[in-house]
């Protein structure tokens, strides 16, 4: 499955209420190790399908970024029944951001 680009307008419908558990990645186009773990988002994608991937834009959607306190990028959150319940900044490898879902 691919990622799903998430906005303002969409993030209740395919994040909140997604019945299964959303890994969200806060990125922006000018940040290096954003683009460093990209791949590693898009293999999630792909090989999980028990996980449903997404990207926001900061840049893009502030406003997201703001209501989750996104600091420093990239920002991945694990959303379980609407809530985060796990996050991690910065380049992480595959495993740690598997991990993050369990």
């Amino acid at each position: 499955m691919a990622e799903v680009t998430v906005t303002k307008a969409n993030f209740e419908s395919e994040v909140l209420n997604s019945d299964k558990p959303v890994l969200v990645d806060f990125w922006a186009t000018w940040c290096g190790p954003c683009q460093m773990l990209s791949p590693l988002i898009k293999e999630i994608a792909e090989e999980h399908p028990e996980i449903k991937v997404c990207k926001i834009n900061v840049d893009e959607e502030m406003e997201l970024a703001t209501q989750f306190n996104v600091m420093s990028i990239p920002f991945v959150a694990v959303f379980k029944d609407g809530k985060v319940t796990n996050s991690s900044v910065g380049y992480q490898p595959k495993e740690n951001l598997l991990s993050l879902v369990d």
